[in-house]
């Protein structure tokens, strides 16, 4: 028996930002667009000055928010992004701005 989230397509994406991304907005810049295309997951800062943004929905959609990542808010100056995904868990509820 498979899982509702494969059922419905639903997989997670970790995306790793690197640049200047801390301080500039850019977590509500991934809450907005996380928001606008109906993801659930979190943006928060890491200790290492990058932005972990991890968001579960449909393959085709976490495309289109890696996509805006990687451009970032006008203030950000986005150098890298690094990606893994995987199987969602279910477990995120709406998108959260952590620490």
């Amino acid at each position: 028996m498979s899982s509702p989230q494969r059922e419905s397509g639903t997989i997670r994406l970790t995306a790793r930002v690197h640049g200047e991304v801390q301080g500039v907005g850019y977590r509500y810049f991934a809450r907005r667009n996380a928001l606008a295309l109906g993801l659930r997951g979190y943006a928060r800062n890491l200790a290492d000055s990058t932005v972990e943004v991890v968001a579960e929905g449909t393959r085709a959609t976490l495309e289109e928010l890696l996509r805006r990542l990687e451009r970032g808010p006008s203030a950000a100056e986005v150098r890298q992004v690094e990606t893994a995904w995987g199987a969602a868990d279910g477990t995120l509820a709406g998108f959260q701005v952590r620490g």
